[in-house]
């Protein structure tokens, strides 16, 4: 078996040190968006309600109007 080779330390620095700088990166990644989508998912909701209202309106109109025909 070969003998464990000498690793410089620049090298370990560099693999241990990326990976906490990229969570780091992450971490305020994530809080600079995260604002952002909870406005969206907040828009998304108050249209998809005015949505269901309008298709509710129209479908009691629908239905009105096939009694009046019918009757």
């Amino acid at each position: 078996m070969i003998p464990p080779v000498q690793v410089s330390p620049l090298i370990k620095f560099t693999r241990y040190s990326a990976p906490l700088v990229g969570m780091i990166y992450g971490k305020k990644r994530y809080d600079y968006l995260k604002p952002i989508a909870e406005e969206e998912r907040r828009i998304e909701a108050e249209e998809k309600k005015k949505r269901e209202e309008l298709e509710r309106i129209a479908k009691e109109l629908a239905e009105a109007s096939e009694e009046s025909i019918l009757k």
